[in-house]
């Protein structure tokens, strides 16, 4: 049986508004992505995921669509969504929508409609509550942007549920009218040559109710405030029948690469939705890992801060390696554009920015998985430096800020050092093209300011570099392409106990290659019982072979052959 085009694939996620603007009005645009597409083909990419481009008010950074039909006006129109796409298709670069379906904007026309009266045929489209009996929300749920996830809608005197903004209400899936307008839009894009979806949020679709159809409270966290909720809103009772239904109705039907963001999902989840026989989705993007460096079980969620144990680190990647091999398949991913720069939250953005780049790379794509690349990641693109939450674009971390300062206490330092190593508007600065002014990226003001670093860190100096973190990326890329044991090859963690080094296996057949990446800045010394090897990509370069006795120089990284 014939694998699947995308397990050997490298997808590329472009942030539109902040990628290329066209036509210098500060935001980024359509005719801008289809500019540097020779770009993305010399890196090697094989699919572009695209984060919507739909019209939206833009209350989460496009998230909150009102028409899934049409293209936002700043990005451009259908016939450059057209050319757009027939150009990629040109390159042999595929594309794969964000599809948002659990929530739409408050300002698409079905919420509209809903919010007329209650007996509104659209008012069974979305989640509404009658008040708790002293008149305010129905639970104590807390929304992920911070506040209660219900908001009080005066007209009809009910609440509806929004798990992120308020402007995001929550569509009702257990209406088999919502899912049919779900696989319509889907098809839509698909007869226009789309090649498939990441689907966002997509295992908060089915809640958990209860008997009588309420939604109950969350476990108390932190007495006397919002919980959060996130764990009654995930991987409900009918998650996998709808995940089912929509593959009979629409996937089934086209060659598709599909991936579901699923927070809270679990491996038993994975192997359920992402079994090549009998799971309904290609991959899912799980959090395990990305949750590491933030202290479990706080009420404060991401933004309690700690260090990233590189011991847990390997126990959640190897549990998902080991876990899915065979039975489903993994994505690859240490960033996108709800994610902080990984260079520096997991590695070293000063003295070894390049080198610890370039080694959080070869972890991740020597692993068995789907690879996936945020803009500018492949440049080494660092986070910003935050003078204030008035710098801030987010509407989580200006929420944050005023929730955790005004309502909890929390020292103004600490939650604006939390943004600055969290926060989402690090990943969604305008990428760096060039040193000219702002970094190339538009002509006129950008729609937020460009990293201060730009002048250093930018494309045209990556490609003009034989040793940048660019060219590394693309041989990174190149070498899954030629060399199979890196797509289906087994996977078996080395050196579990060792506290720098994070050293693995990929083994197909009689082929064994070894991926070694030292975490640190420090020297450790490698040992392992394998005498002959051929050094096929490192981050330095070569010095001694010696694998029994191998001193690592800071976040070094390489990849050998095995004899």
């Amino acid at each position: 049986m014939a694998q699947p085009w995308w397990k050997s694939s490298v997808a590329y996620q472009i942030y539109p508004r902040s990628f290329c603007d066209s036509n210098g009005d500060g935001v980024g645009d359509l005719p801008g992505i289809t500019s540097k597409l020779d770009y993305l083909h010399t890196l090697g990419i094989d699919v572009v995921w695209l984060s919507p481009i739909y019209p939206s008010p833009n209350d989460d950074g496009g998230y909150d669509i009102s028409d899934y039909r049409a293209i936002a006006p700043e990005y451009g129109s259908m016939a450059d969504f057209d050319q757009m796409l027939a150009q990629m298709h040109q390159r042999g670069i595929r594309l794969m929508l964000d599809l948002v379906v659990n929530h739409t904007s408050d300002e698409h026309p079905w919420f509209t409609e809903a919010c007329q009266s209650k007996d509104n045929p659209y008012r069974n489209y979305y989640i509404w509550r009658a008040p708790a009996a002293d008149g305010g929300p129905p639970n104590n749920w807390e929304a992920a942007f911070s506040g209660s996830a219900w908001e009080f809608h005066a007209p009809t005197g009910e609440y509806y549920l929004h798990m992120f903004s308020k402007k995001q209400p929550e569509l009702y899936w257990e209406n088999a009218l919502v899912r049919a307008e779900v696989y319509a839009l889907m098809r839509f894009w698909l007869d226009k040559g789309v090649d498939g979806f990441r689907m966002d949020v997509i295992n908060m679709v089915s809640k958990t109710y209860a008997a009588d159809g309420s939604l109950p409270n969350a476990p108390v966290v932190r007495p006397g405030f919002l919980q959060p909720a996130f764990t009654l809103v995930t991987n409900g009772p009918r998650l996998v029948e709808y995940l089912q239904e929509m593959r009979r109705e629409v996937l089934d039907h086209y060659d598709t690469i599909t991936v579901g963001e699923a927070p809270n999902a679990t491996l038993r989840q994975g192997v359920e939705i992402t079994h090549p026989e009998t799971g309904a989705l290609g991959m899912l993007f799980q959090f395990e890992h990305m949750d590491l460096d933030s202290v479990p079980g706080h009420g404060e969620g991401k933004w309690a801060l700690r260090k990233l144990p590189l011991g847990e680190l390997k126990t959640s990647l190897s549990r998902w390696q080991d876990g899915l091999a065979g039975r489903g398949w993994n994505s690859l991913y240490l960033s996108n554009h709800d994610q902080p720069r990984p260079v520096s939250r997991f590695g070293d953005d000063g003295a070894y920015r390049v080198q610890s780049a370039k080694m959080l790379a070869t972890l991740l794509h020597g692993m068995q998985g789907t690879p996936y690349v945020y803009q500018g990641e492949e440049l080494g693109m660092t986070n910003k430096p935050y003078a204030s939450v008035a710098d801030c674009y987010d509407l989580e971390s200006r929420n944050m800020f005023r929730t955790a300062t005004q309502e909890r206490g929390v020292d103004p330092e600490v939650a604006l050092q939390a943004i600055r190593t969290k926060g989402r508007d690090n990943a969604r600065t305008p990428m760096q093209w060039n040193a000219t002014t702002h970094a190339g990226f538009t002509t006129g003001t950008p729609w937020q300011p460009v990293n201060p670093n730009y002048p250093a860190i930018h494309s045209e100096a990556a490609l003009a570099d034989a040793d940048s973190v660019f060219h590394y990326y693309r041989a990174l890329i190149a070498l899954r392409k030629a060399h199979p044991v890196l797509v289906d090859g087994r996977y078996k963690l080395l050196l579990a106990e060792h506290l720098e080094i994070y050293a693995y296996l990929r083994t197909l057949g009689k082929k064994r290659w070894l991926v070694v990446c030292n975490f640190y800045g420090g020297t450790p010394v490698l040992s392992l019982p394998y005498r002959a090897a051929q050094r096929v990509i490192g981050n330095y370069p070569a010095a001694g072979m010696d694998l029994q006795s191998m001193v690592l120089r800071p976040y070094e990284a390489a990849i050998f052959r095995l004899e």
